[in-house]
C-alpha cells in the first residue's frame, strides 16, 4: 500500500448514495462518519457556496478518524465574485474586498488541525468579457497567492486550457501551489499537456475527475450507479499517478458524480487500475 496516494470523492452529501454506498437508513448527519469508513480523504464542495462556521468544521473533524484528510474549496465570493453566471473581474481575487470571507474560511479550516489538506482555488472558465487575455489574471493570482498565509497548502484550478503555460506554472511554483490536473470535457488530459510543461509545481499532486456535466445529465440526474464507463480514461490517470507520484510527498485524486454517475464507484475503479500498474492508493477500505 502506498500511503501517499489518497483517493476520494468530491463531497459526501449525496442522498442517492444511501443504499448503494451508505447503509440503508443512514441519516444525512451520519454520512461523513460512514464515508470515512470507506475512504480516507474527501473534497469539501459546500465551502464554495457558503463559508462554513468553525463549529461546523469542528464537527467534521470529530466525525473522521485520525488519518483522514479533508480538502476544501475557497468561497465563490473569492474565485468567481459574480452575482450571476458571469464572473466579476473587478471583485475576483480582490485582496481587500474579499478579506472577510478569506479570513473566516481560513479560520474555519484551522479547526481541522492535521486533517486539513490542500485548499482549492477553483476558477470558472473566463471569456473575453471577464479577462481579455491571461496576463491580467496571472498578475491578480500572483498577488493573491503572495498574501495567503504559508501554514496551508494551496491548489489552483483554471478552466481556460490555453492558459496552462510556463508563465502560469512558474507563478504556482513561486508560491508552492499545485496545478490542479482536471479531467473535464474541454480541458486536456494530463497526458496531453506538452512535454515541455512539467505539471508538478509543488510537493503534492491534486487531480479532479469532473467529466462532462451536460452529457451525463442527458442520461441521468440521480447518482446511485455508474451510467458510463470511462475505464480507458481512468487507466490513463492511473499511469499519470504512477509516473508523477514518486516526485511528490502526497497525491490527492477526487471523483465527482458527474464523471460517470457515481463517485464512489469511480474511486474504486481507479484504485483497481492503480493496483494493475503497481501503484496502490488508500482509496478504499
Amino acid at each position: 500500500m502506498n500511503p501517499s496516494i489518497r483517493l476520494g470523492t468530491s463531497s459526501w452529501s449525496s442522498k442517492d448514495w444511501v443504499g448503494p454506498f451508505y447503509a440503508p437508513g443512514t441519516a444525512p448527519s451520519d454520512f461523513l462518519k460512514e464515508y470515512a469508513t470507506h475512504f480516507d480523504t474527501v473534497e469539501t464542495d459546500a465551502s464554495y457556496y457558503r463559508v462554513p462556521t468553525n463549529d461546523m468544521v469542528r464537527g467534521w473533524a470529530r466525525k473522521t478518524p485520525e488519518n483522514f484528510t479533508m480538502t476544501a474549496k475557497f468561497p465563490r465570493s473569492i474565485c468567481h465574485a459574480g452575482q450571476g453566471a458571469l464572473p466579476d473581474a473587478e471583485k475576483l481575487l480582490d485582496i481587500d474586498g474579499t478579506e472577510n470571507d478569506r479570513n473566516a474560511f481560513l479560520s474555519a479550516m484551522l479547526e481541522l488541525g492535521p486533517k486539513c489538506g490542500p485548499l482549492l482555488l477553483q476558477f470558472p472558465y473566463f471569456n473575453k468579457r471577464v479577462f481579455s487575455h491571461a496576463k491580467p489574471f496571472y498578475e491578480r493570482l500572483d498577488l493573491y497567492l503572495s498574501a495567503l498565509p504559508p501554514n496551508f497548502r494551496y491548489a489552483v484550478e483554471i478552466r481556460n486550457k490555453t492558459w496552462i503555460r510556463q508563465e502560469f506554472l512558474e507563478i504556482l511554483r513561486r508560491h508552492s501551489a499545485a496545478l490542479v490536473l482536471v479531467d473535464q470535457a474541454w480541458m486536456p488530459h494530463a497526458d496531453e499537456l506538452p512535454k515541455r510543461l512539467n505539471p508538478v509545481t509543488t510537493d503534492f499532486l491534486y487531480i479532479r475527475l469532473l467529466g462532462d456535466r451536460k452529457k451525463i445529465e442527458e442520461i441521468t440526474t440521480t447518482w446511485e450507479r455508474e451510467v458510463i464507463y470511462l475505464s480507458d480514461r481512468l487507466a490513463r490517470w492511473a499511469k499519470v499517478i504512477r509516473d508523477l507520484s514518486p516526485g511528490v510527498h502526497e497525491t490527492f485524486t477526487f471523483a465527482n458524480n458527474h464523471y460517470a454517475g457515481h463517485g464512489p464507484a469511480t474511486v474504486r475503479r481507479l484504485r483497481d487500475l492503480l493496483e494493475e500498474v503497481g501503484t496502490t492508493g488508500r482509496g478504499s477500505k
